[in-house]
């Protein structure tokens, strides 16, 4: 195994500290493989060096990034603290001597109060299924014992947060060129902050609640580059910093952003991260980069980031784009994506289009294969608008937005119907297998029919990157194969431009330069110890 460590913290702890460096773990190289069993190591000794927890609050993602390996470093942090048992015995076993050569303290004797929120965001809840492939069959059982409290809490962006600060009006006009005048609002789910160091009681003897912040580092269409404070301000935030943020880089650009670990949108988060998160949690972050292997295929750990501060996050961007950015020499006139069983909606199957579109031709065509597509938005009152505006191009969708009341409340509904058009520069055959010809097409997409699709664009049979295929007249025919779009970001270098401040080309270009005023529906009421409008909601409509 390849692996470069940092040489100041590479995960090595000092016997007898409660506070470990802000940079525990930095190992990682385009080369790299870790193991399970190293992962488990470095988290070991990393939560052994944390000192023991009473209440530990644990936020990954959900299934979409299943391939994050967010849900086994969960599972291992469930079994160090003891709450579940080791799945795997002979790993454990293995760790457990690993643990003890390097002289790390033992696992705590008693078990904390461990709760999971997965970082839905907009997305739908997990299933008990999902729980189970993502997580394992311990975790996965205690969400039906009833002699256990489920650890698992569903979280609801409209419902279940509370706003702790504001980033400056200033910051949101910079990141939208003059077209929002707002403070943006930093929000969390309320479990999460009720964990903040002040509502602990300093004379315990007791360390204060312990947050873990775990997921993968990959080129974003919004953030640039996703996960850290994303998971949390984004991940468990509120109805109006998700919509707001959302909308920031749709106006910003995707170009200027996808690829990017800095840009104005992340400079928002950080500044609401460094005020308000790193002052008043005891926050930690698990990152991973995720890779496939080059003579198996197989998706793989190339690189392990814990840490507590942007420092981690960075090291984990500049690996990220050696292994996620693939930079090709031309422009496919034809790509096709295949799209698993992650994706059921084209919220988040339109990866597809955003992790493609800096590298597919004028006048091409994106194939997508999503054989467990059927719907559009993972939220239901989303997909509404979704089917009521569809994918028609940004001058159609901004020209919907100034006079419809109910997409200015839902910017983030506005963003993705932005992100997921071609602007008419390609063209998007949608191949869904639980969507009518009918649906597809009324939200502005080329209807495609799977099962014809699959006999000509075999995804079981077909390489990643350049293929090539005979059409029935006799000619070949070049395209371009994806596997799985959350895995990279695609580009050619005339699309992808280095200086992220210039002025070139993007396909949101024609975004309206006016001035917008966004609302704040006066006949709302807050739910319980609300700090803002991130956890209101409509009242009934008694019409």
């Amino acid at each position: 195994m390849t692996s470069n460590e940092n040489n100041k913290n590479n995960g090595t702890t000092a016997s007898n500290t409660t506070q470990p460096p802000s940079l525990f773990c930095s190992i990682g190289s385009p080369e790299t493989s870790l193991s399970n069993e190293t992962v488990q190591q470095k988290v070991n000794e990393f939560l052994s060096a944390l000192g023991p927890r009473r209440d530990v609050l644990i936020l990954p993602p959900d299934f979409t990034r299943f391939h994050s390996q967010a849900g086994m470093i969960t599972r291992f942090v469930s079994e160090y603290y003891n709450f579940t048992k080791p799945e795997n015995p002979t790993t454990s076993t293995a760790n457990t001597a690993a643990a003890a050569a390097s002289s790390s303290p033992s696992p705590p004797a008693s078990v904390p109060k461990l709760q999971i929120i997965p970082a839905l965001g907009t997305h739908a809840p997990m299933t008990h299924s999902q729980i189970d492939l993502m997580f394992g069959k311990e975790l996965a059982s205690k969400t039906n014992d009833p002699d256990v409290e489920n650890p698992f809490v569903v979280h609801n962006w409209r419902d279940d947060v509370v706003t702790i600060g504001y980033a400056p009006a200033t910051m949101v006009s910079e990141a939208t060129y003059g077209m929002v005048h707002e403070p943006w609002p930093a929000q969390l789910n309320k479990l999460v902050w009720e964990r903040r160091k002040d509502n602990h009681d300093a004379s315990s003897s007791d360390l204060p609640p312990l947050v873990l912040s775990i997921g993968q580092v990959v080129p974003h269409e919004v953030m640039g580059m996703a996960n850290f404070n994303k998971n949390l301000f984004v991940g468990v935030g509120g109805v109006e910093a998700i919509n707001l943020s959302h909308f920031i880089g749709a106006v910003h650009g995707m170009e200027k952003l996808m690829g990017r670990g800095q840009n104005p949108l992340r400079s928002i988060l950080n500044y609401a991260s460094e005020t308000f998160l790193q002052t008043n949690l005891d926050l930690w972050y698990i990152l991973t980069v995720m890779g496939t292997n080059d003579k198996t295929g197989e998706v793989e750990i190339k690189g392990l980031y814990i840490g507590r501060d942007e420092e981690c996050y960075n090291l984990a961007c500049d690996l990220s784009l050696k292994v996620n950015f693939n930079l090709l020499e031309k422009s496919p006139k034809k790509m096709v994506v295949y799209l698993n069983e992650e994706y059921h909606s084209t919220w988040l199957g339109n990866k597809s289009i955003y992790r493609t579109r800096m590298a597919i031709d004028d006048g091409g065509e994106l194939v997508v294969l999503a054989p467990s597509v059927e719907m559009f938005g993972e939220d239901g009152h989303i997909d509404e608008l979704i089917r009521k505006v569809g994918y028609v191009g940004t001058p159609k969708i901004m020209e919907e937005m100034g006079k419809d009341e109910d997409l200015k409340n839902n910017l983030s509904a506005v963003a993705h119907l932005i992100h997921g058009s071609s602007e008419g520069r390609f063209e998007v055959t949608y191949c869904p297998g639980k969507l009518t010809r009918e649906e597809v097409e009324g939200v502005g997409f080329k209807y495609g029919d799977l099962e014809e699709m699959k006999r000509i664009y075999d995804y079981e049979s077909l390489k990643d990157g350049w293929n090539t295929r005979i059409t029935e007249d006799g000619e070949e025919e070049e395209f371009y194969f994806i596997s799985n779009p959350a895995l990279g970001l695609w580009a050619v270098p005339s699309r992808f431009v280095d200086d992220a401040s210039a002025d070139h080309h993007r396909d949101n270009h024609v975004i309206a330069n006016n001035e917008i005023s966004l609302p704040r529906a006066k006949d709302q009421k807050p739910i319980d110890i609300s700090g803002g409008v991130g956890g209101w909601k409509l009242p009934p409509n008694n019409d």
